[in-house]
């Protein structure tokens, strides 16, 4: 009896993912393992030596420097909060109103809902900064014309309100990408589920709550751990509307600006390439451990949930 020959490698599958593979080793595995080993040196007398976790140290013991990060993942977790309050549900909201097969023109409004996603951030960024200006800003005359002056702040440039108002146009701007993946997901509901569901007279509101809604709960689950990550590596729009400095008084610094801002320098601080790598180090950890506790705990209990 013939023994059974070995599989041999399959090289198609090699010479087609060995580009795919390369590019992204060298766009975010070399310069994430590159940004590790730099936060455990310093420059020292123009040498660089190794200092291990002095850095970290000084980030976190340190009253300057603690005082700046915490000031910072306080703003990006408020930051998260609004979007994952504000943008998610707005998006499941509408899309289950865009998949409702009676509603007219419903590709037009996804595509108009969808197109801010396509926008550069320094235009978004500085658009919203022009319509909101106290000086030559339209909103004052929009809410004049409706009767809301009174409701009008200069809201960029009060403490208070700056980071709530730049999350908020965050929201406006990518509020189609949850809405477009739960508009997906709702199409792929099988229609003999809802059929089934029409029969025992779950229908309109009903049946999304009772049939829809659990369906796709595994996709809110994927939305809300990319919304986790999108917010905690954000900087552009902060950056286009604030500036490096993310005032006013820093109540706007996210820890992408203040990775920023210590990694490379700005106006009179010095760049330090170890101290902002303990930071982007700092933002790794915390990132890993957010995906992490999504992974082995919300995800689980989603789908024991669902089946």
């Amino acid at each position: 009896m013939a023994t059974p020959s070995k599989p041999g490698i399959r090289w198609h599958i090699v010479v087609f993912l060995a580009p795919a593979v390369l590019v992204y080793t060298a766009v975010m595995i070399y310069p994430l393992f590159n940004t590790l080993r730099l936060s455990f040196f310093s420059e020292i007398d123009q040498e660089r030596v190794w200092v291990g976790l002095d850095n970290f140290r000084t980030l976190f013991g340190n009253t300057i420097w603690s005082d700046q990060f915490w000031n910072a993942l306080g703003n990006n977790t408020w930051f998260f909060i609004i979007h994952m309050l504000v943008q998610n549900p707005i998006g499941v909201a509408l899309a289950a109103i865009l998949s409702s097969p009676r509603l007219r023109f419903a590709a037009l409004y996804r595509s108009a809902i969808f197109i801010p996603t396509i926008l550069s951030f320094v235009i978004v960024g500085f658009a919203w900064k022009l319509i909101l200006s106290p000086i030559w800003g339209i909103a004052p005359g929009m809410l004049d014309a409706i009767g809301l002056k009174f409701l009008y702040q200069p809201w960029l440039g009060k403490e208070e309100y700056a980071l709530t108002t730049l999350a908020l146009v965050s929201v406006w701007q990518y509020v189609g990408i949850p809405m477009m993946l739960i508009y997906a997901a709702l199409l792929s509901i099988p229609d003999e589920i809802l059929e089934a569901g029409e029969c025992d007279g779950i229908t309109g509101l009903s049946a999304f709550w009772k049939i829809k809604l659990p369906l796709i709960l595994p996709s809110i689950g994927i939305i809300s751990i990319l919304t986790f990550v999108g917010n905690f590596n954000a900087f552009d729009l902060i950056y286009a509307a604030q500036g490096a400095l993310a005032g006013p008084d820093f109540s706007t610094d996210i820890l992408g600006t203040f990775m920023y801002r210590t990694f490379f320098g700005f106006q009179l601080q010095l760049g330090d390439p170890h101290m902002g790598s303990a930071i982007a180090s700092a933002m790794f950890v915390i990132i890993l451990i957010g995906v992490c506790l999504y992974l082995f705990g919300i995800q689980r209990r989603l789908r024991n949930y669902q089946f």
